[in-house]
């Protein structure tokens, strides 16, 4: 007889147990999201009140429709945060999947030495380095463009991205690339042509994460190396109007959620990918 599932053995209160520790977990990670999506329904003069209402009273869609007025510009701050992001995610991928196929393939001298100075790179802030970044940036004379924004994107997300796509393609049997030897194919054909049909997703894993994380770390950039309007990603946008007079709350909030909904709705399309990405190769078939 055939072994029941591994889901299956535990008993219900394991189970119950289970759910229970997972829904305390979504429920810290998720509330801050709900109370930010309740206060851009609720009317300014509602969000002060005494005794505070979690729920809000007449909500409305309101603030959705005035932040583009409040906010001059918005649309064209959502747009440098894509770009940004889009250019930062194509020039990784362009030098991270021959890297990655490198030191997955061959045995070079320096080549754990180079995989630790990745590694510690990803432990510096961004902030730490911001001042040798300024002068760089200012001696390159990029600043107040997009490529300010663009430069320290790439450097900050190279590392991580080597050591995930590489960890992918150390799955990948090597008797592919002996075969394709054998039939006289070069390193660059066989990286082309067999692996990466085969690594495309992690390819996809590493380009998802990429896009997050340059979307992300664009505040810290952009404020110090960039002081142009017409360059301003999302988030240093807001912070130029909201910083300067009252916070307006619900508009604030309203701005945010829209700011990410483009991003979200590429995650959630993508996801299936993330998904198959992260689990191939985690069993031997």
């Amino acid at each position: 007889m055939s072994q029941p599932a591994m889901i299956n053995r535990y008993r219900w209160y394991e189970l119950a147990g289970i759910y229970a520790g997972i829904f305390v977990f979504l429920s810290f990670i998720l509330a801050p999201f709900v109370e930010g999506f309740l206060v851009s329904l609720k009317p300014l003069s509602l969000l002060f009140s005494s005794p505070y209402r979690f729920w809000p009273e007449n909500g409305s869609f309101e603030a959705y429709r005035t932040m583009w007025v409040s906010v001059p510009g918005f649309a064209r701050y959502i747009f440098n945060s894509f770009l940004v992001s889009f250019i930062v995610t194509a020039v990784v991928l362009a030098l991270v999947v021959p890297a990655a196929y490198a030191f997955a393939r061959f045995r070079f001298r320096g080549n754990g030495a180079l995989l630790g100075a990745f590694l510690a790179v990803n432990m510096f802030s961004g902030a730490v380095l911001l001042i040798p970044l300024f002068r760089l940036m200012r001696s390159m004379g990029v600043l107040n463009t997009y490529f300010a924004m663009i430069v320290p994107g790439v450097a900050f997300l190279i590392p991580s991205a080597i050591w995930l796509l590489r960890t992918y393609m150390l799955r990948i049997p090597r008797e592919l690339d002996e075969a394709a030897f054998v039939d006289g194919a070069s390193h660059f054909y066989t990286l082309r042509r067999v692996i990466l049909p085969i690594a495309m997703p992690g390819i996809t894993v590493v380009a998802i994460t990429t896009f997050i994380g340059s979307y992300a770390q664009q505040f810290i950039f952009a404020l110090t190396f960039n002081s142009k309007t017409e360059y301003m990603p999302l988030p240093v946008g807001l912070f130029a109007y909201f910083g300067r007079q009252e916070v307006v709350w619900n508009e604030l909030m309203a701005a945010s959620f829209v700011g990410i909904a483009p991003a979200v709705i590429v995650i959630f399309f993508l996801q299936r990918y993330l998904v198959s990405g992260l689990t191939a190769g985690a069993v031997k078939q």
